[in-house]
C-alpha cells in the first residue's frame, strides 16, 4: 500500500481534488482536524480549536483514519498527515505534546507515508469557512510553516500550483503513476533506473 499525503493551506482547494482522486479510484482519507471542529461546533462548541487537547484529538483521529483507511487499490491519498498537525501546533504556539511526537515517530519508524508529499499551492485567496476562520495573509503564514513542518522531517514537497481544479487533479494523478512507476521499477531491478 502506497500512502500519498495531500496538504497546503487552508482554502487551497484540496477537498475538491481529493473527490476528484476518489472519483477516479483512489482511496482517499479526509482531513482529521476539519471533522474535529465539526463535532465540536455540533455540540455547541464556537472555537474547538482553542482548547488545549485540540491537537491531541486531532492526532487521535488521524491515527484511527490511517490504521482503517480504505484498502480500495494500491493508492491512498491522505489529506494532511501528522506532520501537518505538527504545523498546526506550531502555528497555535502550542507546545509539540507527547501524542503528536508518538504519532510521528510511529509514521517514520513505520515508514507509513511516501516521502514525496503533494503540497497544494494557494489559489489567491481564502473563504472562511465555520471550520476555517483564517484571513488569507494568515493562510501564507500557515502554508509557510506547512512547509517547513515537513523539510524539517525529510520530506520532500511536490508542488501543485494555482491552475483550475482538472489540471491539478491531472497534476497529482501524474506524480502517483509517475511515482508509483518508478518504485514498480526499482523493486523490480533492485535499484533505482
Amino acid at each position: 500500500m502506497r500512502r500519498y499525503v495531500l496538504t497546503g493551506t487552508p482554502g487551497a482547494g484540496k477537498t475538491s481534488i481529493l473527490r476528484c482522486l476518489a472519483e477516479l479510484g483512489h482511496g482517499v482519507v479526509e482531513e482529521a482536524a476539519t471533522a474535529v471542529i465539526a463535532r465540536a461546533q455540533a455540540r455547541g462548541e464556537e472555537e474547538p480549536w482553542t482548547r488545549a487537547s485540540f491537537v491531541d484529538e486531532v492526532v487521535e483521529l488521524q491515527r484511527e483514519r490511517q490504521l482503517e483507511g480504505p484498502v480500495k487499490g494500491a493508492v491512498q491519498v491522505f489529506d494532511r498527515s501528522p506532520i501537518c498537525t505538527h504545523a498546526l501546533a506550531t502555528y497555535l504556539g502550542r507546545p509539540v505534546s507527547r501524542a503528536l511526537t508518538a504519532e510521528i515517530e510511529r509514521i517514520t519508524a513505520g515508514e507509513i507515508y511516501e516521502r514525496q508529499v503533494l503540497f497544494v499551492r494557494n489559489l489567491g485567496f481564502c473563504e472562511p469557512t465555520s471550520a476555517r476562520r483564517i484571513s488569507f495573509q494568515e493562510s501564507l503564514v500557515f502554508e509557510k510553516v506547512h512547509e517547513q513542518s515537513y523539510r524539517a522531517f525529510g520530506y520532500e514537497l511536490i508542488d501543485i500550483p494555482a491552475d483550475d481544479l482538472a489540471h491539478r487533479v491531472a497534476a497529482v494523478s501524474s506524480a502517483i503513476s509517475g511515482f508509483t512507476r518508478s518504485t514498480s521499477r526499482t523493486s523490480s531491478t533492485g535499484r533505482r533506473p
